[in-house]
């Protein structure tokens, strides 16, 4: 206790020289259409009456005392655009990049314009997009410097049962299932984003992406571009910075979760690189916290930037993890739970993604090309009573990898007011899965007759085909900017279904349309079709030796959209949209008669049986978007979202879906204090998700073989778990010495102890020296079940996690 109090002495001693020390703002401004570099541009600093402007290369350089600021960037004929919340210190030098739109109005114009300095709309997405910078992301309470966790506070984004409490990343938005969403690092797709990724889904403990890379994230939740295919519920694009190109520099960040380690800088004058590795420790946390995940990881991520000229710039990025997954035993577990846990599945996986992007300046525009390969390895093991020494008591194995090779092109152009797209892309795909499942065993009647019969699955599948789409988009302004219309179509096919060749079948328009109709208020609304090819576990399934589901279509989701902003200063804006969603083709199991929308989201796998595209389904409701930059040392957001999610399975009802959860409400404030201090405050809350009964008596019966209860899919999704709601705090302090700055942050997950709903668990009931299960007889267990004390346990346990480190900048 002494060292350490003498420690934090030593450090608020060093405050006296705090007010004297100095960072540095490193940038560059493009021109939004054609990505070339502006010269003359005047970067000034709000509230000061400091400023420079841009060289002959597009750079500026500013240096500044520690603090946080706001900048903001003008030049004659393009419109002002301010950054916000810039956090400069000692430690590395901040990366900024402006892109300037061009002014159209003439000098004698009334000019009626929202200031797009808080406005992230855009000419093709006017709509239902938002954005985040890499400061919002590294502070964000509760996130932990996980960005699926940060944008949870956006509208429309809520999370499954369990993953809400702090669990899992998956992330439902607008009503939609966690694969329904496409995820792109600078231009390159990566399927997997979180660690222990559910395969056919999404979702995982913790995310992979390293917060030092990101310069800021955007999510657009409808009116996607032509360009990004698969997309059904959102399209979240992550934008890295570039290395440091003047000086070495980086970062190491250590907590009671992992320790990351981030160095950046030169190789030659022309090239700059960014490198990562992350080790985690979430699974000794756990453990000291007496939880029951034991979650173990590595990732490691890298950029590489080379500019060939002033026109041609290379890319090269890479991301991936490996990872360890398994249940422990909590010392205050009682025994019912325990064997609970035993029986849950051990998971190792290991995923990458690489990729060469080349951006070449052209007359009035550019062109993107993009090369890439991910990967992803998934090993799921489940044996009985978790004893997996004997291999006689598995009942669970599948070994599964999903290989993906992408060439993406496109051309991005504008002629006079006209703005233009268009490109192709052509992927090569692998899947293959050695898959095991036993299922249930059969049901007999005291006459010893099959009422039940069981259900065992076994197949080994490999396939590979193509897939294939091409896009455009074109839009306009009119009457001085006042009116933006944009529209677009692509079509998709593959060399796989029955189906996969007919590019109409896939023919997806979408459309959008903007209107300022005050200076502060602009009226924005937009419909498209957009479709989804089925997940490979879905394609890949086998019977007998044969593929039984070549027949099912894309997944097709028409979206309608209209909503209002309102701007009332530079920092403040404000949104309310409604929405609709409707979906045709929806995979529904054929053996169950469910849609896949009523899965939800566990570990594992999902689509692993025969399913056919007659499912439907839709999802409406309003979102409600508040957000304040920095002002006056104090910014937030505030946003709540009411809806419905129904889809229906073989009888063509509509059900509640697994993601109905009908409200979602979020709330972060921020506030700066003197002398380095920070502290944030997170609110979370939804309503409770639907879940499916039990059915006892299949689930007696079958309870000693798979280790879990048997669902009653006749009352499928008739229970509901209570509400969610959690709150988390962040309190960050900095030093900023000579050369290198010390952040010192404690960061709390539901600082107020709240129980998370998750589904509950049946189980049977353990003697009292947990040597076996209790019977009704006296006897030993009988493998129907039929003399055991079943339970149904509750699964609301409080669940708080604390986060204590730091990150040394140097």
């Amino acid at each position: 206790m002494h060292k350490i109090i003498y420690l934090l002495s030593f450090f608020l001693c060093l405050q006296v020289a705090h007010a004297q020390r100095t960072g540095e703002i490193q940038g560059i401004v493009k021109d939004r259409k054609t990505q070339e570099y502006l010269v003359g541009v005047t970067i000034a600093v709000e509230g000061t009456q400091k400023g420079v402007t841009t060289d002959i290369e597009g750079n500026f350089k500013l240096t500044l005392p520690v603090g946080s600021y706001n900048l903001k960037a003008t030049l004659v004929g393009y419109k002002p655009l301010t950054k916000f919340n810039i956090n400069l210190t000692t430690g590395n030098a901040q990366q900024v990049t402006f892109e300037l739109e061009e002014e159209t109005q003439t000098l004698d114009e009334v000019k009626v314009v929202v200031n797009r300095s808080v406005s992230v709309a855009n000419i093709e997405t006017p709509n239902s997009i938002q954005k985040l910078t890499a400061e919002e992301i590294k502070n964000n309470p509760g996130g932990n410097f996980d960005i699926s966790r940060v944008i949870g506070v956006l509208p429309g984004v809520g999370g499954t049962a369990g993953s809400v409490g702090g669990f899992r990343n998956d992330l439902v938005i607008r009503g939609g299932g966690p694969n329904e969403n496409v995820f792109y690092l600078d231009g390159i797709e990566i399927p997997v984003i979180n660690h222990f990724a559910t395969q056919g889904s999404s979702g995982g403990p913790t995310g992979i992406l390293n917060v030092s890379f990101i310069e800021d994230a955007t999510l657009s939740t409808s009116s996607f571009n032509a360009r990004y295919d698969n997309a059904l519920s959102s399209v979240l694009q992550f934008k890295q910075r570039d290395g440091n190109p003047n000086k070495v520099e980086g970062n190491v960040r250590l907590s009671s979760t992992e320790v990351a380690a981030t160095l950046e800088g030169p190789i030659s004058q022309k090239t700059t690189f960014l490198a990562s590795a992350r080790r985690s420790y979430l699974q000794l946390l756990f453990s000291a916290l007496d939880l029951p995940i034991r979650p173990s990881y590595w990732d490691f991520q890298y950029k590489i930037t080379h500019k060939f000229n002033k026109k041609t710039t290379l890319n090269l990025i890479g991301v991936g993890a490996i990872d360890d997954f398994y249940f422990g035993v909590p010392k205050e577990t009682d025994a019912s739970k325990e064997y609970i846990l035993r029986s849950n599945p051990l998971i190792k996986q290991w995923n990458y993604t690489v990729g060469a992007s080349l951006k070449r300046l052209i007359t009035n525009g550019y062109v993107n090309i993009a090369l890439s390969r991910n990967m992803f390895d998934n090993a799921l093991d489940r044996y009985e009573d978790g004893k997996s020494e004997d291999p006689n008591l598995r009942v669970f194995n599948s070994q599964s990898q999903e290989i993906e090779n992408k060439f993406r092109i496109d051309v991005n152009q504008f002629q006079g007011k006209w703005e233009y797209s268009y490109g192709a892309v052509v992927q090569y795909v692998k899947y293959n899965n050695d898959f095991f499942n036993i299922f249930s065993r059969e049901i007999r009647n005291s006459a010893g007759q099959i009422i039940q019969p069981g259900l065992k699955v076994t197949f080994n599948t490999d396939i590979n085909f193509f897939k294939y789409g091409a896009f455009g988009q074109v839009s306009r302004k009119f009457f001085n900017e006042k009116l933006s219309l944009s529209a677009g179509i692509r079509t998709d096919m593959n060399s796989f279904t029955d189906d996969g060749n007919k590019p109409l079948e896939t023919l997806s328009p979408r459309a959008s349309i903007s209107y300022q109709f005050a200076d502060k208020w602009r009226v924005n609304a937009s419909a498209g079709r957009y479709f989804k090819v089925p997940i490979y576990t879905v394609l890949g399934y086998q019977e007998d030796g044969r593929f039984t589901n070549p027949g099912n279509k894309y997944i097709q989701s028409d979206h309608l959209v209209a909503g209002l902003e309102f701007i009332p200063t530079p920092q403040t804006r404000i949104t309310v949209e409604a929405f609709n969603k409707k979906y045709k083709n929806y995979p529904v199991t054929v053996g169950r008669g469910i849609s896949l929308a009523n899965e939800g989201g566990d570990f594992g796998a999902i689509g692993n049986e025969r399913v056919t595209s007659i499912g439907t389904g839709r999802s409406y409701g309003v979102e409600f978007f508040f957000q304040q930059k920095l002002t006056k040392n104090i910014f937030g957001v505030l946003s709540y979202t009411l809806f419905r999610s129904e889809f229906s399975g073989a009888d063509g009802k509509l059900i509640s879906s697994a993601w109905d959860t009908r409200n979602i409400l979020s709330a972060q404030l921020g506030r700066k204090f003197k002398r380095g201090w920070e502290m944030g405050l997170k609110w979370l809350s939804q309503g409770g998700a639907p879940f499916t009964p039990f059915n006892l008596a299949a689930s007696q019966a079958n309870y000693s073989l798979v280790g879990r209860g048997t669902l009653d899919y006749s009352r499928l999704n008739q229970g509901r778990l209570s509400n969610f709601k959690r709150l988390d705090f962040r309190v960050d302090k900095k030093w900023n010495f000579k050369k290198t700055t010390f952040n010192l942050y404690l960061d709390v997950q539901n600082a107020l102890l709240f129980k998370s709903p998750a589904f509950p668990q049946y189980t049977f009931a353990r003697n009292a020296d947990n040597t076996g299960f209790q019977t009704t007889d006296g006897l030993s267990l009988r493998r129907d079940g039929s003399n055991a004390v079943p339970l149904i346990l509750d699964n609301n346990d409080v669940s708080v996690t604390p986060s204590l480190g730091f990150v040394w900048e140097f």
